[in-house]
């Protein structure tokens, strides 16, 4: 096992086979994070958060464009069914605590995505003597520099006055959505001989 993606080949690129469940993880939860976007939103932006919401749909959307574009892609059999239980994991659960259905499921909307971009940190997977021109490479540093900018607007949403009177609830689904994606992302590292450190790919605070 090694902290970091690799042994990288005599050009400095990182295996395809690590490229491709890297890439089919993420393509998974920040594709379902783009869906659910895409189901809290009207047709017509009426308020404040909802155009932000489309923001970070259209930025969901770069991130699935560039990891489509920029992976090395091989055929893995095993990865299929895996994928099947990523998507199951990521389906939307209404927070309990909340005061109607809309809002449970915007709350965990959120928490995911706080969860999402916080925990996992691509960039830091990569090791020393890598290619920087590498198009894979490329896209795992602007994820995670995407990412920062997502967990802002996370985080002002978690924590604004329209969700004062639900703490609790929200407190519980970071909680919740926080531990499930670090174990998955743990386990899929695992299968690909990666052992996640703290600060090493994910975030553990």
């Amino acid at each position: 096992m090694s902290a970091f993606l690799g042994p990288l080949d005599r050009d400095g690129c990182i295996p395809p086979r690590q490229q491709t469940w890297v890439a089919a993880f993420l393509m998974s939860a920040h594709g379902a994070q783009a869906r659910q976007l895409a189901a809290a939103l009207p047709g017509r932006l009426r308020r404040g958060w909802q155009v932000e919401l489309h923001s970070q749909y259209c930025q969901e959307l770069e991130i699935l464009s560039l990891l489509t574009r920029a992976t090395s892609w091989v055929v893995d059999p095993t990865l299929t069914f895996q994928v099947w239980q990523w998507e199951a994991a990521w389906l939307p659960r209404p927070s309990e605590g909340a005061t109607d259905r809309f809002e449970g499921l915007l709350i965990d909307l959120a928490a995911f995505g706080h969860a999402l971009h916080a925990v996992i940190r691509p960039a830091a997977l990569l090791p020393e003597g890598v290619a920087e021109a590498d198009p894979f490479v490329l896209a795992m540093r602007h994820i995670e520099f995407a990412s920062g900018r997502l967990l802002q607007a996370q985080i002002l949403f978690l924590k604004g006055p329209q969700l004062l009177s639900v703490r609790d609830a929200v407190a519980a689904a970071v909680e919740r959505r926080h531990a499930q994606i670090r174990k998955l992302w743990t386990a899929m590292l695992h299968r690909i001989e990666v052992e996640v450190e703290a600060g090493a790919g994910i975030e553990t605070g």
